[in-house]
């Protein structure tokens, strides 16, 4: 009898944010997404909130330790192709990160700035920004700023796509990331997004969905493109392609919560 040949490892992405008890941001949209785009989804837990799709409840940051020994737990038995890092809360929680990027080599990561919560809540310590710029945007394959993160990484007001455009260039050539999208869904009229590596500065468009079911757009945005990359697209097509995954997302999204609801991270799942 001839024994089956084992499976080829599938590609890992290991989260490094927060959890979100309504499913809808957070680790829990970054594993949907890791499944639905067919990578294998691990995850490092920074903080612990209780939210729901009205707001932000309670917050309750892990000693950083804890998040450096899951770090340590998933490279060491699994290994971890791309790291998609998102809800960092503090100074000491994003030092260690940058800490245990660098002494396991881990050099794609895909860099979520998250600030505030879609209801206004604050996730980021107002110190933590230094830190988060200098320190950790420079090890970045991709960030993904929406307006209002891009306008506080750089200190000046985004208030048209030329400002987005010249963000962009700041972003990757006095804070060093590689690649960054500066997204636009916060300017009047369709949303355009701004990707730039250094060389190429391309308007990525779209048409904008009119629902309610926006919590958690930005973490799944970054976190396709994570997948996208460890399955082997350029930043530049990953970003492409996790834009088209999102805009279905919204579009296939199903009535859950009073507030902000959720995406559909299985709809290609669907039939």
């Amino acid at each position: 009898m001839t024994r089956p040949r084992p499976a080829a490892r599938p590609r890992v992405v290991l989260t490094v944010a927060g959890s979100d008890s309504g499913g809808g941001a957070g680790i829990q949209a970054d594993l949907k997404t890791f499944a639905a785009l067919g990578v294998y989804g691990t995850s490092a837990l920074t903080a612990v909130t209780a939210q729901n799709t009205l707001a932000v409840i309670a917050v309750h940051e892990l000693p950083p330790q804890l998040v450096a020994a899951q770090i340590d737990a998933v490279v060491s038995d699994i290994g971890v192709d791309v790291v998609k890092i998102g809800m960092l809360c503090s100074a000491p929680i994003i030092e260690v990160v940058v800490e245990r990027l660098r002494r396991h080599g881990l050099d794609r990561v895909v860099v979520d700035p998250v600030m505030v919560a879609k209801g206004g809540d604050r996730l980021l310590r107002e110190e933590a920004l230094h830190v988060l710029r200098t320190a950790l945007i420079p090890l970045a394959t991709v960030v993904t700023p929406n307006l209002p993160e891009a306008a506080a990484l750089t200190g000046r007001p985004i208030l048209t796509l030329a400002d987005a455009r010249e963000a962009a260039k700041e972003i990757v050539h006095r804070m060093g990331a590689k690649s960054v999208v500066v997204k636009g869904g916060h300017l009047a009229g369709p949303p355009v997004d701004v990707f730039y590596d250094g060389t190429t500065c391309r308007e990525l468009t779209g048409r904008r969905v009119q629902t309610t079911s926006t919590h958690g757009t930005g973490c799944t945005f970054a976190s396709a493109i994570a997948a996208y990359l460890a399955l082997g697209y350029s930043p530049l097509e990953a970003a492409v392609k996790a834009k088209r995954y999102v805009a279905h997302a919204m579009q296939k999204a199903l009535p859950i919560g009073h507030g902000h609801g959720p995406l559909n991270h299985m709809w290609r799942l669907r039939r």
